[in-house]
């Protein structure tokens, strides 16, 4: 079973930066796509950001398109997501999931695992 840790969340004025970094035991790392979901108050878990198993594809939401960047290290079992030109609607919780399969799909629903979450917040 795959577990996931985040962290590096915080909070940030509008216009900034944060990377995002999540490390992830158990599993076989490489087999997986992995993904950034996010969750804000009152509102569902949505999806952010997906990579597959080589780091070949990514997929992004609309909302995050050129501002967000995921990454993802095979040898060190570490994912990451570079959060740019920040904006207040981009406060939530954020969280690491791992896909069932290692192709990138990009929806919350192909998530089988995640972390515990980091929170984000960006003041305007």
């Amino acid at each position: 079973q795959v577990q996931l840790v985040e962290s590096g969340g915080g909070l940030v004025q509008a216009g900034g930066s944060l990377r995002l970094s999540c490390s992830v035991s158990g599993g076989t790392f490489g087999s997986h796509a992995m993904g950034w979901l996010r969750q804000a108050p009152g509102k569902e878990r949505e999806f952010v950001a997906v990579i597959s198993w080589s780091g070949v594809t990514t997929y992004y939401a609309d909302s995050v398109k050129g501002r967000f960047t995921i990454s993802r290290d095979n040898d060190k079992n570490m994912v990451y997501l570079q959060m740019n030109s920040l904006k207040p609607e981009d406060t939530a919780v954020y969280y690491c999931a791992a896909d069932r399969y290692a192709l990138a799909t990009p929806k919350a629903e192909a998530f089988t695992s995640w972390g515990q979450g980091t929170q984000v917040t960006v003041s305007s």
